[in-house]
């Protein structure tokens, strides 16, 4: 059975390969899985994600939002999947044939994701884009057809934000993976940063999400794994609720 701590996907978007380890070995009890990004990523190379599956039980998500012709994106996941990690991400920002080439390069051994909208992008940064008004108006739009899109694609599920998690599961059922970023406990939202659609912990699984990506709000905290951990009680009160 899921546990509380598996929602948590923390980020290691940190500066070196050595605060990467650092938090890996810190909070590897305490997280379902580290995401690693193109900064780390470029930096280390496999070497962060071997480190991160001889540290414990924790998944790997590999955030590189794979963005080119269908055939570059294919072999680029062909490589990805030999690598052993759960998730890896793929744009969703062009064409069917794009997703459908990552599927087919993944070869069933790791999990697919479509990046719908970033969570940092806002409706105004939507219209300078040059987005249909439909869209300007109304983000979810965008995210939903995005979404579609993935689906028909054959895509394990997509990353959005937490405030379209909810309608992403009433659409595609349970599963379909939904990954939520821009996840701010209630006690930090007042923080500035460049998330604009951002939700809490515990609304984001009530609305469906399966996991969180919660980077802040843990690794500036005075004690990160005390921090995670009281996340991940917050989540747990919410999924008992559900199973009642």
């Amino acid at each position: 059975m899921k546990k509380a701590k598996d929602y948590i996907i923390f980020p290691l978007d940190v500066p070196s390969i050595d605060e990467a380890k650092r938090f890996v070995e810190l909070l590897t009890d305490v997280v379902g899985m580290f995401k690693v990004g193109l900064e780390l990523f470029i930096q280390s190379g496999p070497d962060i994600i071997k480190f991160i599956k001889q540290s414990g039980s924790a998944g790997i998500f590999l955030d590189l939002k794979l963005h080119d012709i269908p055939q570059t994106v294919s072999r680029a996941m062909a490589r990805i999947a030999d690598l052993g990690v759960t998730f890896a991400t793929v744009h969703c920002g062009e064409s069917k044939r794009m997703l459908e080439a990552a599927v087919a390069g993944s070869r069933g051994k790791v999990g697919v994701l479509g990046v719908t909208v970033l969570t940092s992008v806002s409706k105004e940064d939507i219209k300078d884009a040059g987005f249909q008004p439909d869209f300007q108006a109304d983000l979810s739009r965008l995210v939903l057809q995005r979404a579609e899109m993935a689906k028909a694609a054959g895509c394990a599920g997509i990353v959005c934000s937490g405030l379209e998690a909810n309608t992403m599961k009433a659409r595609f059922g349970n599963d379909f993976v939904v990954v939520t970023p821009g996840i701010r406990p209630l006690d930090t939202r007042k923080t500035k940063d460049d998330q604009r659609r951002i939700t809490t912990p515990a609304q984001a699984v009530a609305d469906g999400s399966d996991y969180l990506v919660i980077g802040r709000p843990i690794r500036d905290a005075d004690d990160p794994k005390m921090a995670a951990n009281r996340i991940a009680k917050e989540i747990e009160a919410v999924i008992l609720g559900l199973r009642d």
